[in-house]
């Protein structure tokens, strides 16, 4: 209880502070201005506690859902998951959905670790009491959005978030390693024991622990992302060796490489259909002011250096950083697409189906799992990005919303995303423990659009 209390105490100073120095870090305003190719960025601005502005869980009560545009349909495919934190399709159609705990907690070196852990409490649900940790099979054979089988098709499973499937080899992306499992198509379960493939970044920090996975079209590497080990390298350098990394493994004997660095947390890998380059959603850092720094979408150059942790969209040095790196600095990519800051992207899938309508065609569809670090939110939605020849062509535009309340509260929050065999888009809501499936609407007129 003693414990506690103080833990309140603290928060509620910290609270206060972040307040006040809110105040003195003007935002630009729309958040939608920084949506696009060159974002307005701020002067940044750092103080004692970062400016804290969190949503209240309270779930999804039977009968609600997001919000979609006039021409969508949104339902539950499935609920009463564990933190769904990505969704995977196999080729026959069978969706696997990947339920995931946080490996665990960070050392606490500063006053600032306290508040933290305590706030970020709040809004994650890592921590519940209930199975997790393991990837859930469903099966609906006849597409009405009601899969007719539930089972458990992996357990015990250890943080587990990206998956690919090469042939009969499943792979899966725990948080410290990329494992193998033999696959059979139509099977409801694996209980084959597992091959580990390549050791990765993992604990006893394990800050960013989402490790997203994708395969080569030809199948022979594998391209998983490693977040950083901190917000801007305060556990120390030594506890980024080999993180803010996207890493290429070769299947047949699991060596790897570094492909791209700099990426502080890069998720959603994906190939970009016209071009076929590699692209990710990454977030960028915090505590620099409710405006900075924006979260972006980017192919991904091989060689490339994209900022982390010396710099930010681009050549903008972050003076926190010590010691200063020009060098790596000059060589710094500016990424395609802000998408905003703060908004927490997780999930990308390009669009490539019919069965939505054309205006979500030739497009990547973003999972934003929504701000912490500025006093109005941002992000808690999924976003359609329109492309052309291969890069984004226009302004992001809101496609699945209503995933906060109007007081501020989440119902949930979106993370992975995947596209179904009929062409439906899938949303993983770690929140609201749900997965949704976004379709075409009925075509009937007058129809009630959710």
């Amino acid at each position: 209880m003693k414990r506690s209390a103080s833990l309140t105490l603290a928060a509620a100073a910290a609270i206060a502070l972040s307040t006040a120095t809110a105040l003195q870090a003007q935002d630009i305003g729309d958040p939608q201005a920084q949506v696009g190719p060159n974002p307005p960025l701020p002067e940044p601005h750092q103080s004692l506690f970062p400016t804290m502005h969190l949503a209240d869980v309270v779930g999804w009560k039977n009968g609600e859902t997001p919000s979609v545009p006039q021409g969508l349909h949104v339902a539950a495919l499935a609920t009463g998951l564990q933190h769904p934190r990505s969704v995977y399709v196999l080729p026959n159609g069978d969706v696997l959905v990947i339920e995931s705990k946080a490996p665990g907690t960070e050392p606490v070196k500063r006053p600032k670790d306290i508040v933290m852990s305590w706030i970020e409490s709040w809004v994650t649900s890592g921590g519940d009491a209930g199975p997790s940790n393991r990837i859930t099979l469903l099966r609906d054979a006849d597409g009405d959005g009601k899969p007719e089988t539930r089972t458990v098709f992996l357990d015990h499973l250890n943080s587990p978030f990206g998956v690919a499937l090469v042939g009969n080899d499943l792979y899966v992306a725990n948080t410290d390693a990329i494992v193998r499992y033999p696959y059979t198509t139509g099977e409801n379960t694996i209980t084959a024991p597992r091959t580990v493939l390549t050791p990765l970044p993992g604990g006893p920090i394990d800050h960013h622990w989402t490790k997203s996975l994708v395969a080569t079209p030809d199948g022979s590497k594998l391209y998983v992302g490693v977040g950083s080990n901190s917000n801007i390298t305060e556990n120390g350098l030594q506890a980024e060796k080999n993180r803010a990394d996207i890493l290429e493994v070769d299947r047949a004997s699991g060596r790897w490489r570094i492909f791209a660095s700099g990426l502080r947390n890069p998720n959603g890998l994906s190939w970009e259909p016209t071009t076929q380059a590699l692209w990710a959603v990454v977030n960028e850092r915090d505590e620099l002011g409710p405006d900075l720094v924006p979260d972006y979408m980017t192919s991904v150059k091989d060689g490339g250096f994209y900022g982390w942790p010396y710099s930010y969209w681009g050549r903008h040095v972050d003076p926190r950083v010590k010691p200063q790196r020009p060098d790596l600095v000059e060589k710094a990519i500016m990424p395609d697409y802000s998408l905003g800051s703060h908004v927490a992207p997780l999930g990308l899938a390009f669009y490539t189906a019919d069965a939505l309508p054309a205006q979500y065609r030739d497009g990547a569809f973003v999972g934003e799992h929504g701000s912490w670090n500025r006093d109005h939110f941002n992000g808690y939605k999924v976003v359609f990005v329109p492309f052309s020849n291969g890069m984004p062509s226009a302004k992001a535009e809101d496609v699945v919303t209503g995933f906060l309340t109007d007081d501020g509260k989440a119902h949930g929050r979106p993370v992975g995303l995947a596209v179904d065999r009929s062409g439906a888009l899938l949303i993983a809501d770690d929140v609201g423990n749900t997965v949704w499936r976004v379709t075409g609407a009925p075509a009937r007129v007058g129809a009630a659009q959710l």
